[in-house]
């Protein structure tokens, strides 16, 4: 089935290549390609002559040699600059991966490190409102970029933490309340889809307080791909999921995009998680 994609991301101790051999000898052969480590010309290479395997770009792949955190509703201009030509770059080898779309993170009221991120956030907060429309800006910049590419574009909803929350007195983060997700989806071009990271979905609806439930019938109609895992409510630490995980109430069955984002397991494991979405959905 070629609609469900497991992270590479979920054994993080190889590298991108043997990553993709070990999941290929496990039968897993469609794989949503996200890393935070550099990964040279070379290995690009190697990735385009895997041809009996089905990649999807996210976000941060492929990642550059000096690390850094992609926020599209940064203030600071060196930040933008490379944030899109990150994006431009996947934007390009997700056309000769013959891959249909691509998929990044909302933007962030800060600019936190690459250290930070899945850890307490630091920094000076920027105004909502500011944030918004400098992330919206960009998004139609790549947006042009990406149409004449004929990629499409999804982006996903951000968490928040009560830590994080509590520690800025405030949402440092852009799009984690299905109200303000719908809000921005509507003054985008109808054909940017909303990658929804169920896990994301359940710690913010802790944090902020709204329905699981309504938040998926609020988001169900611009979501166009899922990102599957679960966790304890609190933070979101990539847990396996069963087949009666909170989310199967809710997901829609009719979409191109189930992505598992499953971290620190096995690949048997992993080919376990794909067969209870391709069970689900079939």
């Amino acid at each position: 089935m070629n609609k469900v994609f497991v992270s590479s991301y979920g054994i993080k101790n190889l590298s991108i290549i043997k990553t993709i051999e070990k999941f290929s000898k496990n039968n897993i052969n469609n794989i949503e390609l996200s890393s935070n480590k550099y990964i040279n010309k070379k290995e690009i290479k190697k990735i385009l002559k895997f041809k009996k395997i089905k990649f999807k770009l996210h976000n941060y792949f492929p990642p550059p040699e000096i690390p850094f955190v992609i926020n599209l509703a940064s203030k600071d201009p060196n930040i933008i600059k490379k944030s899109i030509n990150n994006i431009k770059k996947s934007i390009i080898l997700s056309k000769k991966l013959k891959s249909s779309f691509f998929s990044f993170h909302a933007g962030f009221r800060i600019d936190p490190a690459a250290s930070e991120l899945g850890n307490s956030l630091y920094g000076k907060i920027c105004d909502k409102k500011t944030a918004l429309q400098i992330f919206k800006k960009n998004i139609l910049l790549i947006h042009r970029f990406s149409k004449i590419h004929k990629i499409k574009l999804l982006i996903e909803n951000n968490v928040i933490t009560k830590k994080n929350f509590l520690n800025y007195k405030d949402n440092p983060m852009l799009l984690t309340s299905p109200n303000d997700i719908r809000r921005f989806f509507k003054s985008l071009p109808k054909d940017i889809g909303l990658l929804l990271d169920v896990a994301h979905l359940k710690v913010s609806s802790k944090t902020e307080g709204f329905s699981l439930k309504k938040a998926f019938e609020i988001l169900n109609p611009i979501v166009k791909g899922y990102h599957l895992s679960d966790n304890n409510g609190l933070i979101d630490n990539n847990q396996k999921f069963k087949k009666n995980s909170f989310f199967f109430k809710f997901l829609k069955k009719d979409l191109n995009y189930y992505a598992i984002e499953v971290y620190k397991t096995t690949a048997k494991e992993l080919f376990i998680q794909k067969k209870i979405i391709e069970n689900f959905i079939k």
